[in-house]
């Protein structure tokens, strides 16, 4: 089992085996994820928020509308942290709330909110569970694409006997840990450059590029979501960080040059995805530079840039080392030609030319080229190209 780096919101309904989430959310954490508790109004009467905030070293979250909670991280904020949805137990009630697609309290609302996977653990009564509106809305979930783990079956706390027990907390664990077949990674470290570089030409201007850095920060996301440790090097955006990698944040491409070659021993593998500048001012200009009485030409020379993923492929050892070669015309030859000459394992050709998948956009689409096939990902959100583009970097490797 390995869910290192998973963020898990643990939903606690109602019901006597509410004691046992306690013991979840500590096993949960003991497989490496981090674990966040969202509470209904009844489960507060069986075990108390308190124990598991203790537990998580979060706090729990019971209410809808709380503004603490909306001012920090409000119910839809909260749905996009979590990389799956875990309730358990849940109650009889809560299932069939869940089905009608009610929204009447934080988990609920929660449930609506989240893109990501959901998953529940039924916990009630065997004639509860017996139930056939029961059995109709459990086969609702599934139809929806709900998880469900268990329940297990055997005595009750109500002294009665059959299925309907919530199943015990280390089959909770691997069942959870089955939904994140993403290990691909586990153990490995993987180092990624993103975002622009900026070339100083005076106190106040510089060269630059159109890179916002939300392709190479959403491979960091995917890469950790595979069980990597993730470094990441990063020119100015505007982005939030990514709070499970370790960042290293630069400005110019001699800034990012060094940061690499001082943090690249051990990684297993480099990603080269930075719109790092090619050129910059020969010279930079202490103070500000005025203009003339406009019949002055400024001339700016330029010189070369390091080149930072050749540099990292010329290593002895050298890690699996990945190049982006984003293009505005004849792409793929462009693509072909970098990876020969500078020594890749892989590289993506990516064409910044269309607006709806270049600098900037939400939307990527790329040719992955290898040293003897190529594949090609259609339009897609650079979230889910990510995750896709690592497992091909992770079966490349293998």
């Amino acid at each position: 089992m390995n869910l290192t780096n998973k963020r898990i919101l643990l939903g606690v309904t109602g019901g006597i085996a509410a004691y046992k989430s306690a013991e979840l959310v500590r096993r949960l954490q003991d497989e490496g994820a981090e674990v966040r508790v969202v509470m209904t109004n009844a489960a507060t009467e069986f075990i108390t928020p308190l124990t598991l905030q203790a537990l998580s070293g979060n706090p729990v979250h019971t209410d809808l509308l709380d503004t603490e909670t909306e001012s920090v991280m409000g119910h839809i904020d909260l749905a996009r942290w979590a990389d799956l949805v875990l309730i358990a137990p849940a109650s009889a009630n809560f299932i069939a709330r869940m089905v009608s697609g009610q929204a009447d309290d934080l988990l609920t609302t929660l449930c609506l909110a989240a893109e990501c996977p959901i998953a529940v653990a039924p916990a009630m009564n065997q004639a509860m569970w017996g139930n056939a509106m029961t059995q109709d809305n459990m086969a609702q979930l599934k139809e929806s694409g709900i998880h469900v783990f268990g329940p297990d079956s055997g005595s009750q706390a109500c002294g009665e006997v059959g299925e309907g027990r919530l199943l015990d907390v280390p089959l909770l664990v691997e069942a959870t840990s089955r939904l994140f077949p993403s290990t691909l990674l586990a153990g490995k470290h993987v180092m990624i450059t993103a975002g622009p570089t900026q070339e100083a030409i005076d106190p106040v201007r510089y060269l630059t590029n159109r890179s916002s850095g939300k392709q190479g920060y959403a491979l960091a996301e995917a890469a950790i979501e595979a069980g990597a440790k993730v470094t990441l090097v990063s020119g100015p955006t505007n982005l939030e960080q990514v709070t499970r990698a370790t960042t290293i944040d630069v400005i110019s491409a001699q800034d990012m040059f060094d940061a690499v070659m001082a943090n690249v021993d051990g990684c297993d593998i480099f990603i080269a995805v930075a719109a790092v500048a090619d050129f910059k001012p020969n010279i930079r200009a202490d103070q500000k530079i005025k203009k003339g009485n406009g019949e002055n030409i400024f001339s700016l020379e330029l010189i070369e840039n390091p080149d930072i993923v050749a540099s990292v492929a010329e290593l002895d050892p050298k890690p699996y080392t990945v190049g982006f070669a984003a293009e505005t015309q004849d792409l793929l030859n462009y693509a072909r030609s970098k990876l020969e000459r500078k020594n890749l394992d892989l590289i993506i050709a990516n064409d910044v030319s269309d607006q709806s998948i270049g600098f900037n956009s939400d939307n990527n689409a790329t040719t992955v080229i290898f040293r003897e096939q190529e594949t090609t990902l259609p339009s897609m959100s650079k979230t889910t190209l990510s995750r896709k583009l690592i497992k091909l970097i992770a079966e490349a490797m293998a």
